[in-house]
């Protein structure tokens, strides 16, 4: 079975002018070929989520930190089985009645320092880029976006994601499609675009700034969440191999530094909203995760947990918002 992300059961009285457009359906097209790939672990997923098609659909609502799905006539043995076929769970968590998914990171601690910062997602089309399994997107979704389109590479989170999209009864206006941003032709549709934990994970940093503002509508805003380190406007740190054991993580600037990106990518308005250490409450063990359980508590130097094992400044985030 191939997995091919379209939305036909979907809305189509609502965001039937933006799935229609041509551009779009460029991007679901590259969407969909870029899943016919060799993946031994295909079947697997494949079987996990035939498994829970043939489950009773449910409500979704907020159960904060939980997004949760509620059906009083899921087997909860079954459910649970699947979606532990699905592992790992990065982003979350959930909650399916009694099955409670804690994923490695506490999604809720980030979206409750930005949602009092950004303008209303209310009736706004949404462009969630490095979207994973769809966390943040349902979440835009629930806020009453007119449509959230997130963007996902990695075929396990877009497995995840048709996954959780199967258990909803009343379906929310919103898709994932596997793709990255620079693959993407583009187009000035979005009114708000998140790029949430992808900065510092390219190689061309400005290109990204630039392809996130080419697909911002007039007036739109750009919500950026990103590694930083202290120091003076033109400091950056360019690990020497892993930082906090992540193989590609290229370059992680000051504050300061930031922003003169953003300056020279044409943005303005440009606040940062928060800046925070990353805590073992927010990124930890679980279950969920698969047989290496390794997380944030693993990744930091045993005896100074200011540090990485590598030696580097423990990971602290800043979310800054600004417009095109």
């Amino acid at each position: 079975m191939t997995l091919l992300l379209t939305i036909d059961t979907w809305r189509r009285d609502i965001i039937s002018d933006f799935i229609n457009n041509q551009t779009y359906q460029e991007w679901q097209e590259k969407s969909n070929n870029a899943q016919l790939i060799n993946n031994g672990n295909i079947p697997k997923w494949n079987q996990a989520l035939e498994l829970i098609n043939i489950l009773p659909k449910g409500d979704i609502k907020l159960d904060s930190p939980y997004i949760k799905i509620t059906s009083p006539a899921i087997s909860k043995n079954l459910l649970e089985s699947a979606l532990r076929k699905l592992k790992p769970w990065r982003k979350g968590p959930f909650m399916f009645n009694d099955v409670i998914l804690e994923s490695e990171w506490q999604g809720d601690m980030k979206w409750q320092r930005l949602i009092n910062h950004i303008l209303p997602l209310k009736g706004r089309r949404v462009l969630d880029v490095g979207a994973g399994n769809g966390y943040f997107s349902l979440r835009m979704a629930m806020e009453g976006a007119e449509f959230v389109l997130g963007i996902e590479p990695f075929l396990l989170f877009n497995y995840q994601f048709r996954a959780l999209k199967s258990l909803i009864e009343l379906p929310l206006n919103i898709s994932l499609l596997s793709l990255r941003l620079e693959e993407m032709t583009k187009a000035p549709l979005f009114d708000s675009v998140f790029s949430m934990g992808v900065l510092y994970h390219q190689r061309d940093h400005m290109s990204h700034l630039s392809d996130l503002g080419q697909m911002m509508a007039p007036k739109a805003e750009l919500i950026l969440e990103t590694l930083v380190v202290e120091g003076e406007r033109g400091y950056m740190l360019v690990p020497d191999g892993r930082y906090a054991r992540m193989r590609n993580v290229y370059c992680l600037p000051s504050i300061e530094t930031l922003k003169s990106w953003l300056i020279e990518a044409n943005f303005h308005n440009i606040r940062v909203v928060n800046v925070c250490k990353t805590t073992i409450q927010e990124q930890r063990r679980s279950s969920w995760i698969g047989e290496n359980t390794a997380s944030l508590e693993d990744f930091l130097d045993p005896l100074d947990s200011s540090l990485t094992i590598e030696g580097y400044p423990a990971p602290t985030r800043a979310i800054i918002i600004c417009q095109n």
